[in-house]
This record gives C-alpha cells, sequence and structure tokens, in this order.
C-alpha cells in the first residue's frame, strides 16, 4: 500500500495520484467531509469487490455512492422533482440519500431496487469526482464494525486485503453522514 501526505505534497499532486489509481480499477483510503473513506470505480465490479474484501462486508450490504452533483445522480436513480429541489438545499454536505435505482443499471455495491447517493463537500474529493466522471464508493474506511480512532489505528486494522492507496489528510474524524430514505411519500431517517 502506497501512503501519501496532504501535509507534504500538493493537493495537485495528490489528485493525479489519485486519479491514477482510480482509474486502474484500485482502491483508494481518502478523507471526506465526514469519516475516511475507501473510494473505488462503482461500474467496476474488480474494485467494489475489493473494498468488501478489505471492510470484511457482506457482498449483500450495499455501499454508499459518492457523485459529483445532482445531474450525475439523476442518471443513477429516480429523482422527482420535490426530491431534486430537496438535494439542493443539502448537496454537497454529509446527507446520504436512498432513492430508487434507474432499471438496468450496471452499478456494483448497490441493491437491486435502490442505490444510497451522496455528494460531498470536501473540495479536493470534489475536484476528483469532477474529473474522473464516474462514481465512487463511498464507505467509511474499516473493518465492518470496528472504529478506529486515528489514521495509525485505521491502517493497521488491515489485514492482508488492504488499500492500493491511502492518502492522510487530518487525524480528526468527523462523524458519518445522515442517511434519508427518500423512496416513499414521507423521507425516514435511517441514521443520525
Amino acid at each position: 500500500m502506497k501512503t501519501l501526505s496532504l501535509q507534504k505534497l500538493s493537493p495537485k499532486e495528490i489528485k493525479k495520484e489519485v486519479i491514477s489509481f482510480l482509474k486502474k480499477e484500485k482502491v483508494v483510503l481518502f478523507p471526506t467531509d465526514t469519516l475516511y473513506a475507501l473510494l473505488a470505480n462503482a461500474f467496476s465490479k474488480k474494485a467494489i469487490d475489493k473494498v468488501y474484501k478489505i471492510k470484511k462486508r457482506e457482498s449483500k450490504k450495499p455501499l454508499p455512492i459518492f457523485v459529483k452533483n445532482i445531474e450525475m445522480a439523476k442518471k443513477l436513480a429516480e429523482i422527482l422533482p420535490e426530491q431534486e429541489n430537496f438535494l439542493k438545499n443539502f448537496w454537497p454536505g454529509r446527507i446520504t440519500v436512498i432513492l430508487k435505482k434507474k432499471k438496468n443499471l450496471k452499478i456494483y455495491g448497490t441493491k437491486k431496487e435502490s442505490i444510497a447517493l451522496r455528494v460531498p463537500k470536501y473540495p479536493l474529493l470534489n475536484e476528483i469526482l469532477k474529473e474522473i466522471d464516474f462514481p465512487l464508493s463511498g464507505t467509511s474506511a474499516n473493518i465492518s464494525g470496528k472504529k478506529p480512532k486515528n489514521f495509525k489505528e485505521m491502517l493497521n486494522q488491515f489485514e492482508k486485503e488492504k488499500p492500493d492507496l491511502a492518502v492522510f489528510g487530518e487525524e480528526t474524524f468527523g462523524k458519518p453522514s445522515l442517511i434519508l430514505d427518500l423512496r416513499e411519500k414521507h423521507p425516514s431517517i435511517l441514521r443520525f
């Protein structure tokens, strides 16, 4: 696993390296506006399978997906006008929404009929999303059920399967995003 630090390299250098790894279907551990995440091309079965192996997560449990904007979200999910108005108020931000997935969409790490999407609010990640033009897995960078307290602990938890690239940003760890289910008439909060 290669490691890079945002304190030692310029954002431009980091961005170039991360994009290179993502385009090669690799998994990148990266800071976000909430927690560190395991980023991988959501259109790549190989990359998403590796995310599941790294996390030791059941393949039936879906992954949240990062998108660059509402327009990209609309290519992946059925978004009604009132849902779009709602999302314009909260994206980019710390809200993941569950929506009905577009039919016949080949995207990995999601359920058959639903998809969890978020536009993060972390400038460097937003730049990466705009440049690559494909959605990314946005799941927390941990073994399922574990909660590492710092970057070193986070790296040490990975045993055989590791991310291909780890980018160190800040030592602080935020809270996970709020999850709202927007599939029904009345939205419900699944995680606060």
